[in-house]
């Protein structure tokens, strides 16, 4: 592939592979990863939100309103997530580990809870949203949660969840990767475009 490439040409991709970007800077070919940027993550962050709902609503015999919602990640996507649950009237609790997040969490409305206080509460929600890509529910998390609520899964590869022990468990969990070109594929591809305009711009 490298070989049909011009050394002069500007290559843009997403999520490149080590070994590909070794072997363009081996060749002197100057490539961009359009996924490492800050605008792409934070606009991608709107249809994953939405796509998490959507699935929410599919896979649940109760309404967001009133519901008890917990979101593990005060990151980008967590921050949208968690704002659009709570214009659905969802009683939105939010974990973070750090006390300025809190802060911040509560002063957006949502009720806080720090990261260390997450196992001893999770029994008490309906649905659960996992945006941080650590494994944050394990064996022992999975056995606190009941067996009626449902699991959602943000992050990337490998996950935020031990997909084996739930299973073994009868919890229901749907890992959800790639949200906004699956529920949205024409924003998703308007953002990318906008994200390489932008990165050209740059260049110059």
């Amino acid at each position: 592939l490298n070989a049909m490439i011009n050394p002069s040409s500007l290559v843009f991709g997403g999520c490149i592979p080590d070994k590909l970007s070794e072997s363009f800077t081996r060749k002197g070919i100057k490539h961009r990863d359009y996924m490492l940027r800050d605008e792409l993550a934070i606009r991608n962050a709107i249809p994953t939100a939405e796509g998490a709902i959507e699935i929410a609503i599919a896979e649940t015999s109760i309404t967001i309103h009133g519901s008890r919602c917990l979101v593990l990640g005060y990151g980008k996507v967590g921050k949208i997530l968690a704002k659009s649950l709570d214009a659905l009237g969802a009683k939105t609790y939010v974990s973070a580990r750090k006390y300025a997040d809190l802060a911040l969490i509560e002063g957006h409305g949502y009720y806080p809870l720090l990261a260390g206080e997450v196992k001893s509460r999770l029994e008490e929600f309906d649905i659960i949203f996992n945006t941080v890509p650590a494994m944050l529910l394990g064996k022992n998390e999975l056995e606190c949660i009941r067996p009626d609520a449902l699991v959602i899964d943000l992050a990337s590869k490998p996950g935020g969840v031990d997909f084996e022990v739930a299973k073994e468990l009868g919890i229901h969990v749907e890992w959800a990767l790639s949200l906004p070109g699956r529920v949205a594929p024409v924003t998703a591809g308007i953002i990318i475009k906008d994200t390489i305009t932008n990165m050209l711009r740059e260049e110059v």
